[in-house]
Formats: structure tokens, sequence, C-alpha cells
């Protein structure tokens, strides 16, 4: 008689389950994770593509030691963060950004320094190094976009009514968004 109370019980409560968004929230979760996945992607493909344009940087302006280490050592500590999307919440997230800030500035003041060699703006190696590497930059936008767009559907999701109550019951938690660099509403001041 018992199992016959529980396959009731259990036919009566699989079609509500059914309809409580958890399906949904795990295809979102997923979702964010993916996209996730794919910002790391374009971040290596940046972190890949540093060597070569230090190795190329370097034959023309050794004596740039400095710049040249800084670059090195922020693309270490970039790709030295652990961040996945089972570590996703706020803090982890800001030291992700900060590490990756750190190695866009590096790079920025490495392209400064290649202002003053000519010969290596002309060096067609270079130059593709660097069309890949805006490339990169532009890819790392569009990828960083679309992992907000993917976060924000997630978040708005758990956040509804019903499905407040089924995401807290499952841990189902808010995910954070990637956010602009420190100092971005500011517009640049160029010097001539």
């Amino acid at each position: 008689m018992r199992n016959i109370r529980l396959i009731i019980a259990a036919i009566i409560v699989m079609p509500m389950l059914s309809s409580c968004g958890y399906n949904k929230m795990v295809d979102y979760s997923e979702a964010v994770d993916a996209q996730w996945a794919q910002v790391e992607n374009v971040y290596q493909r940046r972190a890949d593509l540093i060597p070569n344009l230090v190795a190329t940087v370097r034959g023309y302006a050794s004596h740039e030691r400095e710049t040249l280490e800084a670059v090195i050592d922020a693309r270490s500590r970039a790709t030295g963060v652990n961040f996945s999307p089972e570590m996703m919440n706020d803090a982890s997230m800001r030291q992700f950004q900060e590490a990756q800030e750190n190695l866009s500035s590096a790079l920025s003041r490495l392209m400064v320094v290649v202002e003053r060699y000519p010969d290596l703006k002309a060096n067609e190696n270079f130059r593709d190094l660097q069309a890949q590497l805006e490339g990169t930059e532009n890819r790392i936008a569009v990828e960083r976009n679309r992992f907000n767009e993917a976060t924000r559907q997630y978040n708005a999701y758990i956040r509804r009514f019903p499905q407040r109550m089924v995401a807290s019951i499952f841990s189902f938690e808010r995910k954070p968004y990637f956010e602009a660099d420190r100092g971005a509403h500011q517009a640049p001041q160029v010097e001539f």
C-alpha cells in the first residue's frame, strides 16, 4: 500500500516539477558557463600571441627590458588566475578582471615603446602580430558582451517568481557580470 502511495504522489508531483523552471535554470546556467568558456578562449588567444609579440619587439628594442619583463610578468599573472564557473562570484570575477586589466595596461605600455622604433613598426611580422592582437581584443569585447547577456538572462530568470523559490531550494545563485575597466568612463587624453 505504501508503494502505491509513493507512485501516486510521484505521478502528481512530477508534472508540477517539470514546470517549476528547474530545467530552464540548468539550461541558462550552462549557457553562462559555455559563454564563459568562450571568454577564456579569447583571453587565451591573447596570452598565446604575447610571447611572439615580445620576441619580435625584443629583436628591435632589447634595451627596453623593463617594459618587456612587465608584459611577461602581467601575462603570467593573468594566466595564473584560477577562475572557473564553479567558483564564479563577485570577488573572483574582480580578481580575474584585475589581472586582465594589468595585462592590457602592460600591452599598452609596450605599444608606446614600439612607437619609438620605426623599423619595428614597418616589420611585416610585427604588423601581423599587432593586427592579430587588435582582432583578439575585439573578440574579447564581443565575448564579454555575450557572457554578460547570458548572465543577465540567467540572473533575471532565477529572480522571478516562482523560480526564485526553486532557485533557492536548489542553490542557483546570481552570477557576476563583467564590468568596465577602472577609469573606462573617462575619455583618454591624447597629447601631441
